[in-house]
């Protein structure tokens, strides 16, 4: 259960920084990258790690962070990300990992294999 925590806050430190770089390119291959990263963590969770990235981004600037364009991009990613992982698991893969979600790029929806 450590490792797997110490993994999550890995992956949401990942996605924080990632969002706030001012980079187009690491914005944009974020989510790739991430299940790249950790192949064999739960799909969910870059979901997870990606919506906590960008909540935490929004509580901290607060009244700043409603004009930054970084916060609806995050949960852009992640409703993406959902959509991604329902489509996986309506497949058969129950629980589905990082790696199924490259696999599912590869094969059927390669728009976070585009983003780079």
């Amino acid at each position: 259960m450590k490792e797997r925590d110490a993994a999550i806050d890995q992956m949401i430190e990942f996605a924080m920084e990632e969002l706030l770089s001012g980079s187009p390119q690491r914005k944009r291959a974020m989510v790739r990258r991430m299940a790249e990263r950790w192949p064999a963590e739960p799909a969910l969770a870059l979901v997870y790690a990606v919506t906590s990235a960008t909540e935490s981004i929004e509580d901290t600037f607060g009244e700043a962070a409603a004009d930054d364009p970084v916060i609806p991009l995050g949960y852009r990613l992640s409703a993406l990300i959902s959509a991604d992982v329902y489509a996986v698991q309506s497949m058969g893969q129950v629980p589905s990992v990082a790696e199924d979600l490259l696999h599912f790029w590869r094969r059927v929806d390669p728009l976070f294999l585009r983003l780079q």
